[in-house]
């Protein structure tokens, strides 16, 4: 169980993480203060982890069984 659990945690925090740079590089061309690029980003990991959590839990868990 608890290998589930930290696959899972890798896999939804990577992917996050990957958003939230996406979101980041997405804003560099436009006029946005550093505040805004960085809050967002940090709005998109946070919104990106708990989408992600109860949808990449249970793909895990069929996998390993």
């Amino acid at each position: 169980m608890k290998n589930i659990a930290l696959q899972s945690a890798f896999i939804f925090t990577g992917v996050s993480l990957l958003a939230a740079v996406i979101f980041f590089l997405a804003t560099l061309p436009g006029k946005y203060t550093a505040v805004e690029r960085f809050g967002g980003s940090v709005w998109v990991f946070i919104l990106s982890m708990i989408i992600l959590m109860p949808v990449v839990i249970p793909i895990v868990k069929r996998r390993h069984s």
